[in-house]
């Protein structure tokens, strides 16, 4: 599994560069570089056989008529967006070279071969479509994967039902699978320690562009609950806001689509983010990450230094002479905090002074 730092828990930053090198090996090694300028963790592809993915009957859906040319149906679509086998390893090697971890979508069984067996992945990304894919969510926990899981479009079962085969793919590697061995395995000790092991939830809503209403982060929060397993955000929405907001909420990975300019042709390029917006989103997150802190709640380090200054202590309200009594006539509280602190007020009242003070002078008491 993607590591985290050692200090501060390290929100992973997906740039999901997905189909937007449109079928170009020279835009999508553009796009690693661009992520890894942007200051992204991973940049991740989408891996897939179209004829494997979709049948020549499969409709577009509504975002892809909008984007790209409604006549044309999903499987032509696809076959000019993927990329070959060859482009891969020249994909990884770039990324190898600026320092960017490499991860990607697979789709079908021999995508999942090439990525495991040829590239010898340890990662794999399960798209939200896939979530019900049983044999390759299977072969996914076989390969010894760590899966990202994401969860859009699904209910809080569905998401249980993938996550048990996933624990028995992990649990299981040659017994024969059924509903009642996913069950089984995904309640079994083995299987709850593989899923902590090897997965991540990733809450998503999948639209292109989604609404700021349509997103639901407290699911965020449903998934954790439910499953005790790490969550992060795929986020579909325009800008940067919602996904800082699932990092305030405690996600550990973003994705979020990179193109290299969002009025080139294509599916995703209109809900993707140009490589400064994906700088700052790496920024928002790194400093929303900082100000989450410890939750402890103390003085921090930089604050003790102002208490003296913004605290106040008990003084002398008017002149007060030796063995007059402390009352609320002679008496204030007033800044610095270097004196008795006026939470002792009461206990000051009526008090003999035990010397005279000035105005505004920080009153004392003989020690009990």
């Amino acid at each position: 599994m993607l590591e985290g730092d050692s200090f501060l828990p390290r929100v992973r930053v997906i740039a999901e560069a997905g189909v937007n090198h449109n079928g170009s090996l020279e835009l999508a090694l553009a796009l690693v570089d661009a992520a890894a300028e942007a200051g992204a963790d991973i940049v991740k592809f989408q891996t897939f056989q179209p004829e494997q993915l979709v049948s020549r009957h499969a409709p577009k859906a509504d975002y892809q008529r909008r984007t790209t040319d409604a006549a044309e149906s999903q499987l032509a679509m696809l076959r000019r967006l993927a990329l070959g086998p060859n482009d891969y390893p020249r994909l990884l090697d770039r990324c190898r070279q600026k320092n960017i971890a490499f991860l990607s979508s697979a789709f079908d069984l021999d995508s999942l071969i090439l990525l495991t067996r040829d590239l010898k992945l340890s990662d794999i990304k399960i798209g939200s479509g896939e979530i019900t894919n049983a044999p390759l969510l299977l072969a996914i926990a076989r390969s010894g994967c760590s899966a990202i899981l994401s969860t859009g479009m699904s209910t809080l079962a569905e998401v249980r039902d993938a996550l048990s085969v996933l624990a028995f793919g992990y649990t299981n590697p040659t017994e024969t699978p059924s509903s009642t061995a996913f069950a089984a395995a995904l309640t079994s000790e083995a299987g709850r320690a593989a899923l902590g092991d090897h997965a991540i939830l990733l809450h998503c809503t999948t639209e292109y562009p989604a609404a700021f209403e349509d997103v639901n982060l407290r699911a965020m929060d449903t998934l954790r609950n439910a499953f005790h397993l790490p969550v992060g955000f795929s986020d579909h929405t325009p800008g940067i806001v919602a996904p800082i907001a699932a990092v305030a909420r405690g996600a550990v990975m973003i994705e979020k689509h990179l193109t290299l300019d969002r009025s080139l042709p294509g599916p995703d390029h209109a809900a993707s983010l140009e490589p400064s917006e994906m700088a700052a989103l790496v920024t928002g997150v790194r400093q929303t990450t900082l100000a989450l802190g410890d939750g402890r709640k103390e003085p921090r380090p930089v604050e003790i230094k102002n208490m003296a200054v913004a605290r106040k202590s008990l003084v002398a309200a008017r002149v007060i002479r030796r063995g007059e009594s402390f009352a609320e006539a002679n008496m204030a509280a007033k800044r610095p905090g270097t004196g008795i602190s006026p939470m002792r007020w009461w206990d000051i009242l009526n008090r003999a002074a035990p010397r005279d003070f000035a105005v505004d002078e920080l009153i004392e008491i003989q020690s009990e």
